[in-house]
């Protein structure tokens, strides 16, 4: 089985996105699934977050969600690094 993990288009992904994905073969089958821009904006949802523990929580719910069938973080207005309209829902964000 392929182990590899396709990355996003913006963001690089972060070693504890990529432990979690590899531990389940099916999830890693669905992550690499995803589009490019899809799997980019995983990433930054994960990664915006400042405390440990709020990661810790997306991460966890990543992976709920990747197993439900959906294909981007619910209620996320999209990367700010990528999409300069949803920079207006994130307050002092240095793109």
């Amino acid at each position: 089985m392929n182990m590899n993990v396709l990355p996003g288009i913006l963001h690089e992904l972060p070693e504890d996105m990529e432990k979690a994905l590899k531990a389940n073969a099916d999830l890693l089958e669905r992550w690499n699934s995803l589009t490019p821009i899809q799997r980019n904006e995983w990433i930054c949802w994960v990664t915006i977050v400042k405390k440990t523990e709020t990661r810790a929580e997306h991460i966890h719910r990543m992976i709920e969600e990747l197993q439900e069938g959906k294909r981007k973080p619910c209620c996320w207005p999209g990367c700010p690094h990528r999409r300069p309209s949803a920079q207006k829902w994130f307050k002092k964000l240095e793109i």
